[in-house]
């Protein structure tokens, strides 16, 4: 969860993905607010200007930030798959960390994490913010789970499911100072998520004849006048063999 800190970015900016990236390192208590100024190379002074709700405001546009970053990736994991299914996006969301940790050490975390971890230090908005941003995430991973066939009504809890697993694994992966964990629920997770997948011939819900003129669901007659399922007479009136 981290980009270069690119120039075009005014001070507010550079103060929001500052804040964000040390909260992910140090955590929300340990994160100041002259800490952030010196991060971001953006005046001291600015910090009353742009953020007039101190601290709490600066961390829940952090927050917020982190869940718009994290919402903003599923389009890309998915669009980077040759053939979607859930657990590639799966796969590619923990990708993201393992190589981070890899390359950089494992670090940081996730800063909504961070700051719902905090509570004793931080007030009730930033935990509103906390929801919210996870919120903003899961909704882009429910509709790309149902894009692939998850049934809506298992989409948002599977999406929950891979969420919380993924912020379990990154926690126990800083503790360790290694992927195993991360490589572990990517593993473990794989087949339950794609089995949420009913096979092609078992997503005619509605009764409605199917495509290959196979019986349907309600007992009706087959669009090829193939003989009913109840043992009545087909609809040409020639009885049953």
């Amino acid at each position: 969860m981290t980009e270069a800190r690119g120039s075009e970015r005014g001070p507010r900016e550079r103060m929001v993905f500052s804040a964000a990236q040390l909260i992910r390192r140090n955590g929300f208590g340990a994160t100041g607010m002259r800490d952030v100024a010196a991060h971001a190379d953006a005046p001291r002074g600015s910090l009353q200007h742009y953020f007039p709700g101190g601290k709490e405001q600066l961390v829940n546009e952090a927050v917020a930030w982190a869940g718009r970053y994290a919402a903003g990736r599923v389009a890309r994991f998915v669009a980077g798959l040759a053939e979607p299914t859930p657990s590639g996006l799966f796969a590619a969301m923990v990708r993201q960390w393992t190589d981070e940790y890899e390359t950089a050490g494992a670090v940081g975390g996730c800063p909504v994490a961070a700051a719902t971890v905090d509570q004793a230090s931080c007030g009730p908005s930033t935990r509103e913010a906390a929801a919210a941003a996870f919120a903003a995430w899961r909704r882009p991973v429910t509709g790309a789970l149902t894009d692939m066939g998850v049934p809506a009504e298992r989409a948002e809890p599977l999406a929950t499911l891979m969420i919380s697993s993924l912020e379990g694994a990154i926690l126990m992966a800083r503790a360790e100072g290694g992927v195993r964990p991360l490589a572990t629920v990517a593993r473990e997770l794989a087949p339950l998520l794609d089995a949420a997948v009913p096979p092609a011939d078992d997503r005619h819900h509605d009764g409605g004849p199917r495509d290959d003129g196979g019986p349907r669901r309600d007992g009706g007659p087959r669009d090829d006048g193939v003989p009913r399922h109840d043992g009545t007479r087909r609809p040409d009136g020639v009885p049953r063999p």
